[in-house]
């Protein structure tokens, strides 16, 4: 494939494993096995059977009527706001979970945002009977308190990170941290496309079954495996890479990449990294990220904890950088706006990250004909709260 990782771990001029010494043998062990590992027969078997009888695969691929008339295209949704745990992350997490029993894994770590990562890896090391450890910022707790209280139901130990904004980026910070000092017994689940070589990839891997199911969906519904555009949101970036994954180098595919513009692109207050960020190094890996001139890195803002990352995937930026992907953003209110058509329109509330995608779709005129997939990444149970706000019912 065009866009995919070469040899040493980049796309282009982005990724690699910027770490620290000490973590050097974890992520060497994970970089020399994962391949082999996780297209082993029999990972592969149980990986699938997982994903059909526990998460619930394949997950629907719904064509959204009223929505569909108002913006004069065929509008698709994805639905991985249904799979078990309510949002595309448990993919991933039950990848992830298996390659740390074949490695001899004892404990899990995790970062959160939103905490539909932190519900899914609590929830999959339960499953398997692993202790598990979840960091989330102080003041993600505070607005995603229902998914804290999921993941304290389902044995995990909740961690809040008190530094910085003490948001997804501090998360990482100290989940990073802790792998540092326990470098044996413990497997970190990154849940998104970011961090070193090889978790961009594999992460990517384990979401691609997106768009795997879409391209065979569309072939029963439509007779044609290639939609005109797919449209994800963008924080890390691990929806958008399964979303798009088996459509990248079908270039007559538009992607469309929605970032979270906060208060405004040029507010001081907004997590549209690709407006507003730079090369440089992240959380191990060389991407594009918010910073100031000196290189300290900006605190991003979004009313969606799960988007407020001040980077994106290496893989993201490289899509681009060379242009293969189109970024655009949605202010707070327009994706709350779009969250609320969508529960009025079609029944389906959102959550507010899959909101940003949906209110992309205004940027755009579409032709009659053209077939559109919003991958509807996760519900919105857990933001009910600040929706209730918002609008003030």
């Amino acid at each position: 494939m065009k866009y995919t990782v070469n040899e040493k771990g980049y796309y282009g001029k982005f990724g690699g494993a910027y770490i620290p010494e000490m973590l050097y043998p974890n992520v060497e062990e994970l970089r020399t096995r994962y391949l082999d590992i996780i297209y082993e027969e029999g990972f592969q078997k149980e990986f699938h059977k997982l994903l059909r009888d526990y998460v619930g695969r394949p997950t629907p691929l719904y064509l959204a009527k009223r929505l569909s008339e108002k913006y004069g295209a065929t509008i698709y949704l994805k639905r991985e706001d249904l799979c078990h745990t309510g949002a595309h992350k448990v993919n991933n997490t039950i990848g992830q979970i298996l390659l740390a029993k074949r490695l001899g894994k004892q404990k899990i770590i995790a970062e959160t945002g939103a905490g539909q990562h932190g519900v899914a890896t609590a929830t999959v090391c339960a499953l398997m009977g692993m202790e598990c450890i979840v960091y989330m910022g102080k003041i993600d707790m505070e607005r995603q308190r229902p998914n804290v209280e999921r993941m304290r139901i389902l044995g995990a130990t909740v961690v809040p990170a008190l530094s910085g904004s003490m948001t997804l980026k501090d998360a990482t910070n100290e989940a990073m941290r802790h792998w540092i000092n326990n470098p044996t017994d413990t497997h970190y689940i990154i849940g998104s496309v970011v961090g070193p070589h090889p978790y961009p990839d594999m992460v990517a891997r384990f979401q691609s079954v997106i768009s795997e199911e879409m391209r065979k969906q569309l072939q029963e519904e439509i007779g044609n495996p290639y939609p005109d555009y797919v449209f994800a949101c963008v924080g890390g970036g691990s929806n958008a890479a399964g979303a798009f994954y088996h459509f990248l180098d079908d270039e007559h595919v538009t992607l469309v990449a929605s970032e979270a513009a906060g208060k405004g692109v040029d507010s001081g207050e907004s997590a549209a990294t690709t407006a507003l960020g730079k090369p440089g190094v992240l959380h191990g890996s060389k991407t594009i990220l918010m910073q100031t001139e000196d290189g300290q890195v900006v605190e991003p803002y979004s009313i969606s904890a799960g988007l407020d990352y001040p980077g994106i995937g290496p893989i993201h930026a490289h899509l681009f950088d060379v242009g293969r992907v189109k970024f655009v953003s949605a202010t707070d209110d327009e994706a709350m706006n779009a969250g609320l058509e969508l529960s009025r329109m079609e029944g389906i509330i959102p959550a507010i990250e899959s909101a940003h995608a949906l209110a992309a779709l205004n940027q755009f005129t579409f032709e009659k004909d053209d077939v559109v997939v919003v991958n509807l990444s996760g519900r919105g149970d857990k933001d009910l709260e600040t929706y209730i706000r918002w609008g003030k019912y």
